[in-house]
């Protein structure tokens, strides 16, 4: 997410120009205005494919070769609720970045109801044209919604096993949603025992922001030492948490095995930040 690489692709998502009519522009003014998105932009560098905003920014990556694979260390450490969960039956995503945590999601937990839900348009069509995100079926939904409106109304089921949240716009400052009522949300949506995962900006003010909102909402919350440049990811639960280490490194270890995920990087992180 916070990785500087130059863009080699810049199209505007909106045909709006500055010479139109000016009958035109009085039509225009008449219907309700449409939310204006950042450039979705593209590099390639060294077999790996990176999504941006319009800026250097990066906003998810994929290995060409292996489209499946989770590429960045931070996007990695997202899944890190797979330390507390083996047999999740919801998982959602809030901001679909290149579909990279939805993939891993819909491929290795097939009994799973899998949710990404993405504001963008423009990013749902490029994740199926460039990032080989699958088509939607009975077991994958992609929503075009504002993440705010679907966990609202998520709250109110409270049956998502594991939330992973990424929302960040093309300036790269902090999550776009970090208010107490947004995690108040989020922990209500969540089944008893669900574990969300957050990317957070380690080395800017929303970062004590956002873990004063996420501790006011969640029972326990944990912060995985920080990578790249600056992106730290949070582990927040609902309910009490044992944190036993030693069953906690035995099913780091068969995650390894099963999808060569650093797990027991993770444990690792969580036992630092504890002690």
């Amino acid at each position: 997410m916070l990785i500087r690489r130059k863009s080699i692709e810049a199209q505007a998502n909106t045909k709006a120009g500055p010479n139109r009519r000016r009958q035109q522009l009085e039509a225009d003014a008449s219907k309700p205005r449409k939310i204006k998105y950042a450039p979705v932009t593209l590099s390639e560098l060294e077999g790996v494919r990176y999504l941006h905003f319009g800026t250097e920014w990066v906003q998810g990556a994929m290995r060409i070769r292996k489209p499946d694979w989770i590429e960045l260390e931070y996007a990695q450490q997202m899944m890190a609720w797979m330390l507390f969960n083996r047999d999740p039956r919801h998982i959602v995503q809030l901001g679909l970045g290149t579909g990279a945590l939805t993939k891993f999601s819909y491929r290795q937990f097939p009994q799973a109801q899998v949710t990404a839900v993405e504001l963008n348009p423009a990013v749902i069509t490029i994740c199926h044209s460039m990032f080989k995100l699958p088509e939607p079926d009975e077991r994958l939904m992609i929503l075009e919604s504002d993440a705010m409106d679907f966990i609202v109304h998520a709250a109110s089921h409270g049956i998502i096993d594991a939330l992973q949240v990424d929302l960040y716009d093309a300036t790269a400052r902090g999550p776009v949603l970090d208010t107490p009522e947004f995690y108040q949300a989020c922990y209500d949506s969540l089944a008893a025992g669900g574990v969300m995962t957050v990317n957070l900006f380690g080395d800017h003010p929303s970062y004590a922001k956002n873990l004063r909102a996420m501790e006011h909402a969640f029972d326990t919350v944990v912060s995985l030492p920080e990578v790249h440049d600056g992106n730290v990811v949070a582990l927040a639960f609902k309910g009490e948490v044992q944190f036993d280490f030693p069953e906690l490194y035995a099913r780091a270890a068969l995650i390894e095995t099963q999808t060569k995920l650093p797990a027991k990087s993770w444990v690792n992180g969580i036992k630092s930040a504890l002690q």
